[in-house]
């Protein structure tokens, strides 16, 4: 749902139109006079509350409230004092009425700090009336607001018992009678201006302690409706908005056609692969190959130049704008990449992207690789050549079809792409590409049953980059293809060893080896065949050193990790995310935001795979994986 804002004036008929939406339970969105706004998603027995300071300048604070879904924001203007009033007392009787109860969380900023750059604590100050205030509800507040942190520093928090639910030398908006009259509890939030340094916004600090008192204060509102009121929310997210503001929309569709209008992966695959191995192959393996790749289409400098219009602040919801942030920083990264292809700069960006190849994960694929080989899983040796292939993935994606006939991916077989890829949601094959019929159930599992569904399943949620790619989504989505593998008896030890030469590979890269060194140490030292080696070793180099491949290995043992704590499995297939997104797309899905998925891999619908994932749930680790991928 798209929320748009409105003009309001605070008059007699705005209250009114106010008091009509509430009572229809429709969304209300109002910007008001003098910079003031209200924001209130549907029917909540709960409000924040902020008054800008006209004499000092409070840059920041009023963004503290708008992660929560009822707000208001408005200015210490005398002559709006009485319709302020009015506003507020309309807005606690009709919610009043419907819950039985209504909490009011007035928020301010409390004195400048002092030493910013000595990364002081955050503090805050509970106001709380002096009567008739709830142990349980406070107590509550208390211990979210200690859990907030700023550059490691833990947060100190005080509690008083003062009527002083106001900020000082202002009245508040509601009387005590009145209060007491629609069993509305007001309380006070002081807060020491931390993100601040005199007039200056300190945004990292604004952003954590933003992210932080968000979640504290959904969590007040939580017990607040538990203990004191009919409305008994599941979880404290369910209290965030659902009808979110039209520049989420817009930003994320803005990312999302950034994302589409370049494909990185294509860009830095040769075109000549088969040629490049002929003639490395007739040399003796001794000569260096030359790569060629496809013209850029794509300029990087008009892309980043509309990525960085994209106004990220506007975004209110925090969770949301840390997700925006990461990811318009990757595609600035990877727009990088695009530029710098075939000079010494691209692999430093590549490094960037993906990250080190560190000890733990060199350590597993050395592992890996000393195993002793094993007689293969099947004795089929044969292999199926393009149009073979395509054919049944054409069958695959039909089942996918009869279960949801708007499953829109194809299957396309092309002279330019080396092996098999998903790219946009469609199965690409190379016209040479020729795979192991005893393979053939892992591949349409790993490309069909992965990369494309989840792609499929992102373009029929609302969010355009739960298909284009949510920043660090490619280990995730690697580590779940593998998985289908193992899942559908299709990984074995050879396969393993490969993911873990990929590693050695891109290791060999970043240490300085050149590509011959390379080769020999992934075909002599890792007992790669040749040609497998020559694969491995081409992708590593392509680009100028593209290190995307240390992700399989990566992502496979973080899926597991995940697998062991018995997560559950399906909101990782609702579109292309990274496990850092589960905590904030479970908040979504408790918002209704993330709808139900559309299609699950078909391979969860066997005995076969149940049992597997049971076994690797009750064994985690690749050790388990090599002992049971026969």
């Amino acid at each position: 749902m798209k929320n748009r804002r409105h003009i309001g004036n605070i008059n007699d008929e705005f209250i009114v139109t106010v008091a009509r939406q509430l009572g229809a339970n429709e969304s209300l969105r109002y910007l008001l006079v003098d910079k003031g706004e209200l924001h209130i998603d549907r029917q909540l027995p709960f409000l924040c509350l902020y008054r800008r300071p006209t004499t000092i300048s409070d840059s920041g604070t009023d963004s503290l409230i708008t992660g929560q879904a009822a707000y208001l924001k408005i200015t210490t203007v005398p002559a709006y004092q009485n319709e302020i009033s009015k506003l507020l007392q309309t807005i606690i009787s009709i919610q009043s009425r419907l819950f039985g109860g209504f909490l009011i969380i007035e928020v301010w900023a409390g004195e400048i700090a002092e030493e910013v750059a000595h990364a002081p604590a955050p503090v805050f100050h509970i106001h709380a009336p002096t009567h008739n205030a709830p142990d349980k509800l406070l107590d509550t507040f208390e211990n979210a607001l200690q859990r907030i942190t700023l550059r490691g520093r833990s947060t100190q928090v005080y509690a008083s018992f003062d009527n002083g639910a106001s900020p000082p030398g202002l009245s508040p908006f509601v009387s005590t009678a009145f209060a007491a009259e629609h069993h509305c509890l007001v309380l006070g939030l002081e807060i020491k201006p931390v993100y601040r340094e005199m007039e200056n916004t300190l945004p990292y600090a604004l952003r954590e302690i933003r992210g932080g008192l968000t979640r504290a204060l959904k969590k007040v509102f939580y017990r607040f409706s538990h203990d004191q009121t009919g409305y008994q929310p599941r979880h404290y997210h369910e209290l965030g908005s659902r009808a979110l503001t039209q520049a989420v929309w817009e930003t994320d569709q803005r990312l999302a056609q950034i994302s589409e209008n370049f494909d990185l992966l294509l860009h830095v695959t040769p075109v000549n692969a088969a040629q490049a191995w002929k003639q490395f192959e007739e040399s003796g393996y001794s000569q260096t190959p030359e790569f060629h790749y496809r013209p850029r289409s794509a300029d990087p400098a008009l892309l980043k130049r509309e990525l960085y219009h994209v106004p990220l602040e506007r975004i209110n919801d925090p969770g949301l704008a840390d997700l925006f942030a990461s990811k318009r920083e990757e595609l600035d990264r990877q727009l990088t990449l695009l530029n710098d292809r075939n000079t010494p700069r691209f692999l430093h960006g590549s490094i960037q992207l993906f990250g080190q190849v560190d000890d733990e994960l060199l350590s597993a694929a050395h592992h890996l690789i000393a195993q002793p080989s094993t007689p293969p899983a099947s004795d089929d040796r044969s292999l199926l050549d393009a149009e073979a292939f395509a054919q049944q993935a054409r069958m695959e994606l039909d089942h996918y079809r009869k279960a949801d006939p708007s499953f829109a991916a194809t299957v396309e077989i092309r002279d330019d792409i080396t092996g098999i890829l998903v790219s946009h949601g469609n199965f690409l094959i190379g016209s040479d590409a020729h795979v192991p019929r005893a393979r053939l159930s892992a591949s349409l599992h790993h490309e069909i049953g992965t990369h494309a569904l989840t792609y499929h399943n992102g373009k029929k949620q609302l969010f355009h980059l739960l298909y284009a790619g949510m920043a660090g989504y490619e280990e995730l989505q690697e580590g779940l293809a593998v998985l289908a593998e193992y899942l559908v008896g299709g990984l074995d030890l050879e396969r393993l060893q490969l993911l873990a030469g990929r590693v050695v590979a891109v290791h060999s890269r970043i240490s300085g080896a050149n590509f011959i060194e390379t080769f020999e140490r992934l075909h002599e030292g890792c007992r790669l065949d040749a040609f497998t080696a020559f694969t491995t070793t081409m992708r590593a180099y392509r680009g100028g050193g593209y290190t995307k491949d240390m992700i399989y290995l990566r992502g496979l043992i973080n899926v597991i990790k995940h697998v062991a704590k018995e997560e559950e499995l399906e909101l990782l297939y609702c579109g292309k995310i990274a496990l850092q997104h589960l905590p904030l797309l479970q908040e979504l899905r408790w918002r209704e935001v993330i709808k139900p998925i559309a299609l699950t891999p078909r391979f969860f619908e066997t005995e076969e795979a149940r049992c597997r994932l049971d076994s690797l749930r009750a064994d985690p680790g690749i050790e388990h994986m090599i002992g049971n991928v026969t």
